[in-house]
């Protein structure tokens, strides 16, 4: 029978992992839980996090909106500051799983098991998200581009746990957009995922744009070539196609059961040109974002 401890305080977690340091951590389970069932997250002792307060709350500051860890993605689509400041990451989560998924999967556990097709990891992508990662003596913000290495690598070191995320506020965007394209319209793992931030001022010209998908290479797959692109030029269709002929080029996705490469790659450029119809769909009001029933 395999052992589950249940810390209520950081200060209760630290031993565990002393002492016992075949220890496997989770939270809400959704992902981890299922691997597990498969034999391929090891045999010791489980520690469940979610009932530490510390990794638990979404608070806001002057500048900064920080989500814990331990936050369901129920939580955070309910969070006025995050539907205040960060639309983008309420629109990914809207369209993450079911409800049942939504109520016990955390956003630091969706960080964690690092799946290219995770639906909050390119939203956090273009939103320059910090993660805060804790020890017992330590403390470190890592930004998520550079903490996840590849699918399901990181750079959580031993003894190491995520304890929440910092998104920076910034009103300098006004198209926010996150769509994903799966094998049915709910409760489907991302064929291919596309995140946007963009400032496109009076006269449709792109100030700024980022740019992040899932699901095409082995992370998150983010293009400064193709943000480059457009940069201070018209928001028009022959515009956004310079920039998928770009993402074309360099996307690096596989085959598999669910899409085969071609065509993840020409997705992959062509829902570029879904962003027209986004900023058509924001300026006539029709942006309100709906998070149940999904």
């Amino acid at each position: 029978m395999t052992k589950v401890m249940l810390p209520e305080t950081l200060d209760e977690l630290w031993p565990i992992l002393e002492n016992e340091p075949e220890t496997a951590i989770y939270a809400g389970g959704t992902d981890f839980l299922v691997k597990r069932r498969k034999g391929l997250c090891g045999h010791g002792p489980l520690a469940c996090l979610e009932r530490i307060g510390e990794l638990r709350g979404i608070e806001e500051d002057a500048r900064h909106v920080n989500i814990g860890a331990c936050a369901t993605f129920s939580e955070i689509l309910a969070s006025a500051p995050v539907r205040n400041h960060f639309p983008l990451l309420i629109k990914a989560l809207s369209v993450l799983g079911s409800p049942h998924i939504r109520n016990m999967g955390t956003i630091g556990g969706n960080i964690a098991t690092a799946s290219p097709a995770g639906d909050s990891l390119a939203p956090l992508y273009v939103l320059g998200a910090e993660i805060k990662l804790v020890t017992s003596e330590s403390f470190r913000l890592v930004p998520v581009k550079d903490l996840i290495k590849g699918p399901g690598q990181t750079d959580i070191r031993p003894k190491e746990i995520i304890s929440g995320v910092v998104l920076k506020k910034s009103g300098a965007y006004n198209l926010h957009h996150y769509e994903k394209i799966g094998r049915r319209k709910a409760l489907s793992i991302a064929i291919v995922s596309l995140a946007a931030l963009m400032k496109i001022d009076e006269n449709s010209i792109i100030k700024e744009a980022h740019f992040a998908w899932g699901s095409v290479a082995p992370t998150v797959f983010y293009s400064p070539e193709a943000e480059k692109a457009v940069k201070d030029r018209p928001f028009t269709m022959q515009v956004l196609k310079d920039a998928a002929d770009i993402i074309r080029r360099d996307v690096q996705p596989i085959d598999d059961i669910r899409a085969s490469a071609g065509y993840r790659r020409s997705a992959a450029a062509n829902i570029l040109f879904r962003l027209l119809q986004a900023s058509s769909d924001f300026s006539h009001g029709s942006h309100d974002i709906e998070v149940s029933g999904k």
